[in-house]
């Protein structure tokens, strides 16, 4: 298991090198334009670029937090927005209850990507955290 999480911390400390801040004047035009049309009371914006990605993570309002990816080409790839645990739906509340007893949810983020909605969760129970995403319904996605 300890090598999993090393192998996993390495990973991500590669997707980090991977990324570079760019200021928004080095992101494309019709990226920016997209971006200001999808999102437009975002504040507080900082730009990556990921491969012919680019990443921009910004807030709307005082405490949503938000992270969007477009292509080069300005199209809106996904997004994910912070949620508190009260804002998922009743169904992703239960499965947790009946599936992971005892664990209690730490984090959660709402995610569309091309239209559909999913749900990752952190959840933890003493030192044991899992990452679980979840359909609207209730649905295990991804364990």
């Amino acid at each position: 298991m300890k090598s999993i999480k090393l192998l996993a911390i390495a990973f991500l400390f590669a997707g980090i090198a991977a990324a570079q801040d760019v200021h928004q004047n080095q992101v494309p035009s019709v990226v920016v334009n997209s971006f200001k049309k999808e999102f437009p009371k975002a504040s507080d914006v900082e730009w990556d670029r990921q491969g012919d990605q680019y990443n921009v993570e910004f807030e709307i309002g005082f405490f949503d937090d938000y992270e969007a990816w477009f292509s080069a080409t300005g199209k809106l790839i996904r997004y994910t927005q912070d949620i508190s645990s009260s804002k998922l739906p009743k169904a992703v509340k239960e499965a947790i209850k009946n599936q992971y007893k005892g664990y209690r949810i730490d984090d959660a983020e709402k995610i569309t990507e091309n239209k559909a909605v999913s749900y990752s969760v952190e959840i933890e129970k003493g030192n044991d955290e899992l990452e679980l995403v979840f359909s609207a319904d209730g649905k295990l996605i991804k364990p």
